[in-house]
């Protein structure tokens, strides 16, 4: 046998020798090696600076942990800074091992602090923002407005007339000053109709609101503020009252809040009657959430929380919310003082004795609003107590009790009511009864005015998915004569094919058997119009059928028309009009009646701006608007709200009648048609304006005078790269650019240039510009000589 194959077998009887011994060697007395040592027990004693993650959540903060015989100790500001809530007995030092309820372990790896605390030692969040979006301060610039509308009217057995509404308003910052009247002309008729000729005055006022402060005064021709168990009045006199309108961005009725805990960093997702109303980032500790819509009556909220394991946390709570009550802390009054108005729409100026009212409301809490009304006359006075309580989620009760004394007699007054909603069905009751000589501001000076007895109603409306929704209503009145009325009214509707639609209603005089009945059927065409059918039958059994084609008129402009024929026992009806709506006034004109009587008529409204050293002609505007200006440079594109509203004129202004005051909204302007020499640092802005005020907003745009210069040497070489440039006009500095080319701004009529080059040789070049271009011109080649 070969040695070579003598070494291959003995290696293989080696290997099994020693797997045998292996097996059969007894262990060894020595025991096992010790594990390795802990972090906390690598570093006995030692200070250590660590990244604090508490409840999972990573801090940001690094924090010195001292280790003294294996425990941690922390200073008690590290653990206050990150909001955690600790017992004030505690000393500068904390030994996380003593907190009862705290968890710590030391990530050696990581070198960072790991804490598990309860939540509720962890600072509270609030979710959302109860504003409807941002507030702006409203703003008011000098300036005048007239509204009109001229009313012709002539009917075949009446003759004509005209008619003239009017209002007069200047407005600045100091507020608004407005007078409103009508001046009528009968130009053919009866004699007896032109005693109303002339002109006619209805109110005069001026009025501030103060929208920090959420007040508004008024002196001149003011309605009396009033609750709803109480009465306004016409005054010549003087208001003070809270104005909640000037803060569209504030919420004054109570939303709910749903509180909850997050042990570790989660997502909250609110769902509100089924649909998801918003989404938010937790971290560990007590949140509320405050971002609920606004939304009015009975409800369902949905609360489910999602950590970073996917692990869905589920909560349902339900609610209630009403605009009747006020927020806890809250306050709205009005307090008018003057002499009560008579004869209005028939005298200019006529006016009693002199009357003062005032009412108040405020929020005990959430759930209580307390309301009082007060009156005082020389022959009345009147005081009067109540409020609104909702009853958890079972909807509000109001209730309210007057006392007055009017002319020697007394009287009292109670109110009583309950409003409750859903999505499904809503049910309002509301009672009002008098006794005795109960009197009020409104009889005060007008003796053949009286105040009925009882007023009592209750509607009831359901929402029947897809059958529709109906409706039904009671109503119930005692005169001060002691006659009665009582009226029963029932209403079914049901939208139909491609939102068309379907109502039917009833009404009746209890105690009396006969219905009138009403059955209409709508059906649209887009943007065509809508048609209307119709067939109604009168308590007296008398039937008429009815027909109408109608298209409304588009808001940017244009025309709108209305067209009907009625047929019945009685004569046949018809009518016809057309309006026509232009950028500066809106026209209409139209024909209704029988065969035998037939009216005709036509009216012209709009509104005249003097703002700016400008008129401007534009629809009726009843509440703000703006002027835009571009200071002078015409044909600039104006958008509002994302919407163009047309083209600055050759003034450089266009006006948007259209604002709602107080209302936060965008203006823009588009600078391409700009020239290129032409800068506009601010192409938007958000502005408010005032009730009934007018704002100039001004975009600041500014020519630049400016030109590119090619400079070269006598020998037509181009000027080297970053020789120094001196504008001596301005002053202005600039470098020599590639190929000789020099960029400069605020340029004069006449310019000098002085060159410095890079060995120290200077050289001047004289150029002139037209301060009329719209361009940036090339100028050159100039030689720098």
């Amino acid at each position: 046998m070969s040695p070579g194959r003598v070494r291959r077998i003995q290696r293989p009887l080696w290997l099994i020798t020693g797997a045998c011994c292996l097996m059969f060697i007894q262990p060894s007395g020595a025991g096992d090696l010790p594990p390795p040592p802990s972090g906390m027990e690598a570093v006995s004693d030692a200070q250590l600076f660590l990244e604090l993650v508490v409840n999972q959540m990573n801090t940001g903060r690094v924090v010195a942990v001292q280790q003294r015989d294996g425990r941690l100790f922390v200073p008690a500001t590290a653990l206050r800074e990150t909001g955690m809530k600790l017992p004030d007995s505690l000393g500068a030092e904390v030994d996380l091992d003593s907190l009862a309820g705290l968890h710590s372990d030391y990530d050696s790896v990581g070198q960072r602090l790991l804490l598990d605390v309860p939540p509720d030692w962890l600072p509270e969040q609030f979710i959302g923002n109860r504003q409807a979006y941002p507030r702006t301060p409203a703003l008011s610039s000098f300036g005048a407005l007239f509204n009109y509308d001229l009313y012709l009217n002539d009917t075949d057995d009446a003759g004509t007339y005209l008619a003239a509404w009017n209002e007069v308003r200047l407005f600045d910052s100091w507020g608004t000053l407005s007078n409103t009247g009508q001046y009528r002309r009968t130009l053919s008729g009866d004699s007896l109709n032109t005693l109303d000729n002339g002109y006619l005055r209805y109110d005069t006022t001026w009025r501030y609101s103060d929208d920090e402060r959420m007040l508004t005064y008024e002196a001149g021709d003011v309605i009396s503020g009033a609750l709803p168990w109480s009465s306004s009045v016409r005054l010549g006199g003087v208001q003070f009252s809270r104005d909640f309108a000037v803060r569209p961005d504030l919420v004054t009725y109570p939303l709910p809040q749903f509180a909850g805990e997050a042990a570790v960093p989660s997502s909250v997702d609110l769902f509100i009657n089924g649909y998801k109303s918003s989404s938010a980032d937790l971290q560990p500790g007590p949140y509320t959430l405050t971002n609920i819509p606004f939304i009015n009556g009975a409800g369902e909220a949905v609360v489910v929380t999602t950590d970073a394991l996917g692990r869905q946390v589920s909560t349902t709570v339900p609610f209630y919310v009403t605009s009747t009550l006020l927020q806890k802390g809250l306050s709205d009054f009005s307090v008018a003082a003057g002499t009560l108005r008579r004869d209005y729409g028939l005298k200019d100026f006529s006016y009693g004795p002199g009357v003062t009212s005032g009412s108040l409301r405020y929020g005990i809490s959430d759930s209580f609003t307390l309301e009082s009304h007060a009156e005082a006359a020389d022959s009345l006075t009147l005081g009067g107590l109540g409020g609104n309580l909702r009853l958890g989620n079972f909807g509000v009760l109001n209730s309210a009790m007057s006392q007055s004394r009017f002319d020697g007699e007394g009287g009292q007054q109670l109110s009583l009511g309950y409003q409750y909603s859903n999505q499904r069905f809503s049910f309002s009751y509301q009672r009002l009864q008098r006794h005795a000589q109960y009197a009020d501001l409104t009889v005060v000076d007008s003796p053949y005015i009286s105040l009925s007895r009882r007023s009592e109603q209750a509607t009831l409306s359901l929402n029947l998915d897809r059958w529709g929704s109906l409706g039904a209503g009671y109503f119930d009145v005692r005169a001060a004569d002691d006659s009665r009325t009582r009226l029963l009214n029932l209403s079914w509707s049901k939208p139909l094919w491609r939102n068309s639609s379907f109502y039917l209603s009833a009404n009746r005089e209890i105690g009396d058997s006969n219905w009138a009945v009403q059955a209409q059927l709508v059906i649209p065409f887009d943007l065509r119009g809508s048609l209307a059918i119709s067939s109604d039958r009168s308590k007296t059994g008398q039937s008429q059928q009815r027909v109408n084609y109608s298209r409304a008129v588009p808001t940017e402009g244009g025309v709108g028309f209305n067209l009907g024929y009625a047929k019945g026992d009685g004569a046949d009806y018809r009518q016809a009009d057309v309006t026509w709506r232009l950028q500066s006034v809106q026209l209409q004109a139209g024909v209704y009646g029988t065969s035998d009587a037939e009216t005709r008529w036509a009216d012209a409204s709009g509104s005249l701006v003097w703002m700016d050293r400008q008129v401007f002609a534009a629809n009726r505007i009843d509440d703000a608007f703006v002027v835009v200006s571009t200071e002078g440079f015409a044909d600039i594109p104006v958008r509002y709200e994302n919407q163009q509203v047309g083209q600055t004129d050759k003034n450089g202004h266009l006006l948007v009648p259209w604002s709602s005051a107080y209302y936060r909204g965008k203006y823009e302007i588009d600078p391409l048609n700009l020239p290129a020499n032409v800068r506009s640092p601010n192409v938007e802005q958000r502005i408010a304006v005032r009730r009934g005020s007018g704002y100039l907003l001004e975009f600041p745009l500014t020519r630049v005078i400016a030109a590119s210069i090619v400079l070269v040497d006598a020998q037509q070489r181009e000027l080297p790269l970053g020789a120094g440039v001196l504008h001596e006009q301005s002053g202005t500095r600039t470098v020599v650019g590639w190929d000789g080319l020099v960029y400069l701004e605020n340029l004069q009529a006449q310019n000098s240039l002085q060159v410095t080059l890079a060995d120290g040789k200077t050289c001047q070049a004289q150029f002139s510009v037209d301060l009329n271009q719209d361009q940036v011109p090339l100028i050159g080649p100039l030689v720098c000589q």
